[in-house]
C-alpha cells in the first residue's frame, strides 16, 4: 500500500528529507549538510554534485529511518533554496560549473547598472528590486565570463535552472521549473510568463530557459534507478512559498517569518499582487488549478548565518544552540550593536555595498554581549521589514507565525514579540518549509481535497505574547545601519 510521501527540502546549508504518512505525521527524517564555498570576498558557491548527493542519499536514509520502502511512497514534494543558479549541458546533464548561490554578490555591478537604467520598469514587470540576489544578473554574469558558452546557450545546448529545476532534471530527466521559483529569476512577469522584453534587454537567450509548471500536479516521474521504483513528483514551491503554505497562510493579511540562513517574512496577498513603496518584493506564492496567489516579501540576507559566523568564524560558540543560554547571561547588550551585512543588506535597504560592523564595544564588553547583539540584529531586521510591510498594507499583523531552525530559540522569539508588539506563534513542526512541500504533494495526490484542510493538521507549540520593549535598542540599531551603509 502506498501510504507515505517524501518531502525534500534542499536548503542553503543542507538538505532535509522527511517521510510522512497520509495524515502528514512524521515517520522518519534525514539531514545532510552541504559545503559552502567562498572563492572570493562576497562570492558564495555550491557544488552541484554535493547538492545532488545530499538529496539522493538523504531520501534513502529517510526511508530507512521510517522503515519504509520506496514502493510504499505515493509521491514526492520538493522545496528549495530559490534564486541559486545552475548551468548544465542539456544532452548529458553535466554541470558547467559551481552553482551561484542566492547570497553571492559577484553580479552586483550588473544588477546596479540595471537598477539605474530600468529599475522601476523591472519592478513593475517582476515585482523584484534589481539586485544580485536574483537569478537574472547571475545568468548575465555567467554568460559574460564564459563567452565560449554563449553560442551554445543561443542554440539551446545549455540549460539554466534554479535548484528545483536542476533536481527535476536529475531525478526525472525533464527541464521544468515551478512557477514560484520562476518568479524569483527577475525574468518572469507577475502575470505568469517569461518576460520577452527583459530577456532581450538583458541579453539572455530564451533557449536556456525551462518550461514553467504549476505548484501542484504530476510535475515529473523519478526514475526507478534512483530509489528503486518510479515515484511521481506531485508538489513543488520555493522554500519561503512552501513555508507560507505549510503555515496555512491562505487568507490575505496572514503571514509567516522563516528564520534560516536568512530571514524571510512573507504575507499572503490573494489573487492580486501588491507593489511596495518600501522596497519589498511582490512575488508569486503558488499556482494551483490555474489560479495564481501572490505574496509580499521582505528578504533579510543574514540571520542563522550570523550565528554560524559566531561559531565557525569567531569560535565564540561550540554549537549554534548555545546562543540562547549565552544571551540570557546578560541583562542587555549594553550598547553593543551588530549589523550582519556580510553580503550587503536586503529589504528594505537593498544596499550591496554595506558591510558587517560591530558598534558600541567597550572594555567591559564580553562574549555574551556580542552573542546577544547578534541575536538582537535578527529581530531588528525583521522589525524593519514588518514596519515597511505595515506601511504598504495599511495595517500591522496581529500575529506572526514563525518557523525555521532559529525559531527554536525561546529568547529570540520573546525578544521578537517584544520588538513587534504582536504575538509570535511557533508550530510544533518548525520545519514548515518541508511540511509545506509535503502538503502540496498531498494536495496533488488527493490526500487533501483543498488547502484549507491543512488548518486541522497544523498544531501550535507555543505562543510568545509581547511584554516590554526598550525603544533605545531599536534606535541604536537604526543608527548603526546608517553607518554600515556609509562605510565606504
Amino acid at each position: 500500500m502506498k501510504d507515505a510521501l517524501i518531502a525534500i527540502d534542499q536548503g542553503t546549508t543542507g538538505t532535509t528529507v522527511l517521510v510522512l504518512d497520509r495524515q502528514l505525521r512524521l515517520l522518519g527524517r534525514s539531514y545532510r549538510e552541504i559545503p559552502q564555498h567562498y572563492p572570493q570576498p562576497g562570492w558564495v558557491s555550491h557544488d552541484p554534485e554535493s547538492i545532488w548527493s545530499s538529496v539522493l542519499d538523504g531520501c534513502r536514509e529517510a526511508l530507512e529511518n521510517a522503515n519504509r520502502e520506496a514502493s510504499q511512497v505515493a509521491g514526492i514534494g520538493l522545496t528549495n533554496q530559490r534564486e541559486t543558479s545552475l548551468f548544465w549541458e542539456r544532452s548529458s546533464g553535466r554541470p558547467l560549473g559551481p552553482a551561484i548561490v542566492w547570497q553571492c554578490r559577484r553580479s552586483a555591478e550588473i544588477a546596479e547598472r540595471w537598477r539605474n537604467e530600468n529599475g522601476d520598469d523591472i519592478y513593475q514587470r517582476t515585482g523584484l528590486v534589481a539586485d544580485a540576489y536574483f537569478s537574472a544578473s547571475k545568468i548575465a554574469w555567467w554568460l559574460e565570463n564564459h563567452p565560449e558558452h554563449r553560442e551554445a546557450a543561443r542554440n539551446g545546448e545549455i540549460a539554466f535552472g534554479t535548484v528545483d529545476c536542476f533536481l527535476l532534471q536529475r531525478l526525472c530527466g525533464v527541464h521544468r521549473m515551478e512557477i514560484s521559483n520562476a518568479s524569483r529569476t527577475m525574468l518572469f512577469n507577475l502575470k505568469g510568463h517569461w518576460d520577452e522584453t527583459l530577456l532581450d534587454r538583458f541579453g539572455i537567450p530564451a533557449a536556456i530557459l525551462p518550461e514553467v509548471v504549476e505548484s501542484v500536479g504530476h510535475l515529473g516521474t523519478v526514475k526507478a534507478e534512483w530509489l528503486g521504483c518510479e515515484i511521481p513528483v506531485m508538489g513543488i514551491a520555493g522554500d519561503q512559498q512552501a513555508a507560507l503554505f505549510g503555515q496555512a497562510c491562505f487568507q490575505p493579511g496572514e503571514g509567516k517569518n522563516t528564520y534560516g540562513t536568512g530571514c524571510f517574512l512573507m504575507m499572503q496577498c490573494g489573487d492580486r499582487p501588491v507593489l511596495s513603496k518600501h522596497k519589498l518584493l511582490s512575488t508569486i506564492a503558488w499556482k494551483i488549478g490555474g489560479k495564481i496567489s501572490y505574496g509580499l516579501e521582505g528578504s533579510v540576507f543574514s540571520a542563522g548565518s550570523a550565528v554560524q559566523w559566531l561559531r565557525d568564524g569567531l569560535g565564540l560558540l561550540m554549537k549554534a544552540s548555545e546562543s540562547e543560554e549565552m544571551a540570557r547571561q546578560v541583562e542587555s547588550s549594553e550598547g553593543v550593536v551588530f549589523v550582519p551585512a556580510f553580503t550587503g543588506l536586503g529589504a528594505p535597504y537593498w544596499d550591496s555595498q554595506a558591510r558587517g560592523a560591530l558598534f558600541g564595544v567597550t572594555r567591559g564588553s564580553g562574549r555574551a554581549h556580542v552573542v546577544r547583539a547578534v541575536l538582537e540584529s535578527v529581530a531588528f531586521q525583521v522589525r524593519d521589514v514588518v514596519e515597511a510591510m505595515a506601511s504598504d498594507l495599511g495595517s500591522r499583523p496581529v500575529r506572526l507565525k514563525v518557523d525555521g531552525g532559529m525559531s527554536a530559540n525561546n529568547w529570540l522569539m520573546q525578544f521578537q514579540a517584544d520588538q513587534l508588539g504582536v504575538t509570535v506563534e511557533r508550530p510544533k513542526v518548525v520545519e514548515s518549509t518541508a511540511f509545506g512541500a509535503a502538503a502540496l504533494a498531498a494536495l496533488g495526490l488527493g490526500w487533501l481535497s483543498r488547502p484549507e484542510e491543512l488548518l486541522s493538521l497544523r498544531e501550535v507549540d507555543r505562543e510568545f505574547a509581547p511584554q516590554t520593549c526598550d525603544p533605545a535598542g531599536y534606535a541604536l540599531w537604526k543608527r548603526a545601519v546608517e553607518r554600515s551603509l556609509a562605510w565606504l
